[in-house]
């Protein structure tokens, strides 16, 4: 990544690779699966440029970050632990949190778990989720059954080898992973966004590191849910942004909604888009309008809410660089409002 500059963090135990451009208030960007701190590449220096230090670390398992063995290292409590030893390594108490898909469940549980080091938080794709009535692969296994793709992660070993079978299928395919996915063929088509050089570095990452890491957050969902019971009935306090896709697959079980009465400063709640995949470029521009507006009008008045949606175009995967390019706008606003508080 040009202009950005990469540093070893010793962090929880652990060393996480973090790239960073720019000086002033902090904004760490969490990535999901399957992705690494590059999925950041247009937002850091785009961040930068709007007075912000912007940090991108690969997550634990993740590109050139530690990758422990066990599955148990990958709970809810070492991931934000990891996040609150990457501040206090830099020497900052606080900062704004933005995570795309396991990235924010990472932040929002963070703001639950260490408010005090979250200035505000961003999800994509994935809402603040309150805590289930019964641990939730059983959950997920009744409802969605033993092929969906979080309950198909589970075993140890399994999917592990069948996403490191073709990686480039696997970053580029427009279908769910599921044991069935894997049995089949099917032409494979770079997106368009997406250079060959870009996607080779994925390639080259997963092919490398594997998908073992990633997956074992997965491995821990019902290990999560037992270690929050002491926070069950905490709210989301900072001020909040929820961002997702009206076609994003993570609505069947994981719909906006589920935030309603306990995310209490939830400054934007989806976003409607209604372009088709042959608008790109216009979507971004369109979303780029859409944002300002918002947050020029949550800066005049701080309790403003606004509910918007947006109309998915692309997979989840690609949900990151859809969604995220323009947060530079709503990241200045929860700045300013901050500091006057």
């Amino acid at each position: 990544m040009p202009g950005v500059s990469e540093r070893r963090v010793q962090a929880n135990g652990i060393e996480l690779a973090v790239y960073e451009e720019g000086e002033g208030p902090p904004v760490v960007l969490c990535h999901g699966f399957p992705e690494l701190a590059f999925s950041w590449r247009h937002q850091l220096p785009a961040l930068a440029q709007a007075g912000f230090r912007a940090l991108a670390p690969d997550m634990r398992g993740y590109g050139n970050s530690s990758a422990p063995a066990e599955v148990e290292a990958y709970d809810i409590v070492s991931l934000c632990g990891d996040m609150c030893g990457l501040l206090d390594a830099l020497g900052q108490d606080d900062a704004i949190f933005v995570g795309h898909d396991w990235g924010a469940i990472v932040v929002w549980n963070l703001a639950v778990l260490h408010p005090e080091r979250v200035r505000a938080v961003a999800g994509l794709s994935v809402p603040f989720v309150p805590r289930a009535p019964a641990p939730p692969i059983e959950i997920l296994r009744r409802h969605l059954g033993e092929d969906f793709y979080i309950v198909w992660f589970q075993q140890p070993g399994v999917a592990d080898e069948v996403l490191a079978r073709d990686v480039r299928r696997t970053m580029t395919t427009p279908r769910q992973w599921t044991a069935q996915w894997g049995d089949v063929s099917e032409e494979l088509r770079r997106p368009p966004w997406l250079s060959e050089e870009e996607l080779g570095v994925y390639v080259d990452t997963f092919e490398r590191t594997g998908f073992t890491g990633g997956l074992n957050y997965y491995r821990n969902f019902d290990r999560n849910w037992e270690q929050t019971a002491h926070v069950a009935e905490a709210h989301v306090h900072a001020p909040a942004m929820f961002l997702t896709g009206e076609r994003d697959p993570v609505r069947r079980f994981a719909p906006g909604e589920t935030m309603n009465g306990w995310v209490d400063d939830l400054r934007a709640s989806q976003l409607r888009f209604n372009l088709g995949n042959a608008a790109f470029d216009k979507a971004l521009f369109f979303l780029r309008r859409v944002v300002f507006r918002v947050f020029r009008q949550v800066a005049l008045c701080p309790r403003f809410r606004d509910r918007v949606d947006h109309r998915r175009t692309f997979n989840r995967f690609q949900t990151l660089q859809f969604i995220a390019q323009h947060l530079c706008a709503a990241l200045s606003q929860w700045n300013s409002a901050h500091k006057q508080l």
